[in-house]
């Protein structure tokens, strides 16, 4: 499968997307996880990014559209890919449309995943991510805790809250996606593409996209 998973950081987009790899063995593509893995192994990209992130600000385009059009190009996109949190803004919905058109490249369909904003802020306040950059996986610290506080159960790393996960910077985050990349629900409204899903499980949100798209 082909597909942009949509939605407030937040919703869910990372659990749904890691779902659906196991079952057709699509790929997960996280510009997010791309680029917190360049900042923690401080390569030339995250040094650009991190102060962006931090504050909790989009990442310029240029440096993002160089990554993707770098990424789907590796083989293990030929099974299909999910494009979580990707792309944030209309130009960038553009700019993909344009590479993916360059590539030969076809979606399936475009995941709009609505969940409230009071749901997305409780989550995020308590949500922890383990600091290994090849590892990432993440927790909650009232509904899925790591079994050893503050260690991760799968690497044995740190777990911990990231600088764009406190309350003042969660609140920015949600403000720029709604300024910026709720837009983009329009845009591929227009294709005929979009498929909005309201749920805040996401195993009920796989299961709607596994029936959209009849597998």
């Amino acid at each position: 499968m082909k597909l942009i998973l949509l939605g407030a950081p937040g919703a869910g987009k990372g659990t749904v997307a890691k779902m659906l790899t196991k079952i057709d063995g699509s790929v997960q593509i996280s510009t997010g996880d791309i680029l917190r893995g360049a900042v923690q192994a401080g390569t030339e990209l995250g040094k650009k990014a991190q102060g962006y992130m931090e504050r909790g600000d989009l990442v310029p385009d240029d440096l993002i559209m160089g990554i993707m059009e770098k990424r789907l190009q590796e083989p293990d996109c030929e099974k299909g890919f999910l494009l979580d949190g990707f792309p944030r803004t209309i130009p960038q919905a553009e700019a993909l449309d344009a590479l993916l058109a360059k590539l030969g490249i076809k979606l399936d369909m475009v995941v709009n995943i609505d969940v409230p904003r009071d749901v997305i802020f409780d989550r995020l306040c308590t949500r922890r991510t383990c600091e290994n950059p090849d590892c990432q996986a993440i927790y909650n610290v009232k509904s899925m805790p790591p079994k050893k506080e503050g260690i991760c159960d799968k690497c044995g790393s740190p777990v911990v809250q990231r600088a764009d996960e406190t309350e003042e910077a969660i609140g920015h985050r949600l403000d720029t996606y709604n300024e910026k990349t709720a837009p983009l629900v329009g845009y591929y409204e227009k294709t005929g593409l979009l498929r909005t899903i309201t749920g805040t499980s996401s195993d009920a949100v796989v299961e709607a996209i596994r029936k959209e798209l009849g597998i």
